[in-house]
């Protein structure tokens, strides 16, 4: 990997912990994590990004790793995760950033995108839903309802804390390990993220960004007319297909494609995915 610096930046009232890679005056790229991850998900893009020029800044979001972990479930809500990023985008002084989401990061991306477009000049998101079709689709479409079922375990409060941090994170990283293709996540991968997840708080601020999505009212938003890129392995143990198709309805200017991969085809298909990458944001 590049050399990559971290910094602490101050936005919306928090403090991110935020690797920063990269030319400081090429053209900006933000990569946004997600669910159970932190900037170290990023770790296959960040070198083909900065030899092609870009400044790639990875904050772990609110409530993940090193960044601040407020304790309230309300400030997790999307709007508030939407605008930790608009502030990042201001903090380093540029007027508009490409956006690239996986997971909960997408989510975010979306929603960004959908509320506040002149802050994305290009968005990217993979294997990650608009917020509102999502929504939508998890009450109308068995299948998802069924995918979607852990969501309402964590809505419980500490029990899911007390199970998952059980023998060292077994079964958060079981999960990870039986929804990937083989050897996408190292033994050295996952000590990085347990020693993440070990951080004072960490995984009841993570789950709480569960535990705040009912307390957002989503509409149909309006067309996205920025370019989109929606990239979906098609293995995904979580998400439908069909959300990766109606998110993409939603953008004046979107491609969707999908790859024989699962939800982390990000890391499984790397080099495919970063060529994705290059090609989108170079046009």
């Amino acid at each position: 990997m590049e050399k990559v610096d971290f910094v602490i930046i101050e936005t919306n009232g928090i403090k991110l912990h935020t690797a920063v890679a990269g030319p400081v005056d090429g053209p900006l790229v933000i990569l946004l994590h997600g669910f159970p991850e932190f900037w170290y998900g990023w770790r296959n893009q960040v070198e083909p990004l900065v030899q092609s020029g870009y400044c790639v800044v990875i904050p772990d979001q609110r409530g993940y790793n090193l960044s601040e972990k407020p304790l309230e479930i309300k400030e997790y809500t999307i709007d508030h995760l939407r605008d930790d990023i608009t502030g990042i985008i201001d903090y380093l002084g540029y007027k508009k950033a490409n956006i690239i989401g996986h997971d909960w990061g997408g989510i975010v991306a979306w929603h960004l995108a959908s509320t506040k477009p002149d802050y994305v000049d290009k968005l990217m998101v993979i294997n990650s839903p608009h917020p509102a079709v999502f929504k939508s689709t998890i009450l109308k479409n068995s299948l998802q309802f069924l995918r979607s079922m852990y969501m309402m375990f964590f809505q419980l409060p500490k029990l899911p804390e007390t199970l998952l941090s059980q023998n060292d994170y077994d079964s958060v990283k079981k999960v990870l390990m039986q929804t990937s293709l083989p050897d996408t996540f190292t033994d050295r991968d996952l000590s990085m993220y347990v020693n993440a997840w070990q951080q004072p708080n960490a995984l009841t601020t993570m789950l709480n960004w569960y535990r705040a999505m009912t307390k957002t009212p989503l509409n149909k938003p309006s067309a996205l007319q920025m370019p989109v890129k929606v990239l979906w392995g098609q293995k995904d143990t979580f998400l439908t297909s069909q959300l990766a198709k109606d998110s993409a309805a939603l953008c004046d200017n979107a491609e969707l494609i999908m790859i024989d991969g699962t939800h982390w085809v990000h890391l499984e298909k790397s080099e495919l995915v970063n060529s994705m990458i290059g090609k989108f944001l170079a046009k």
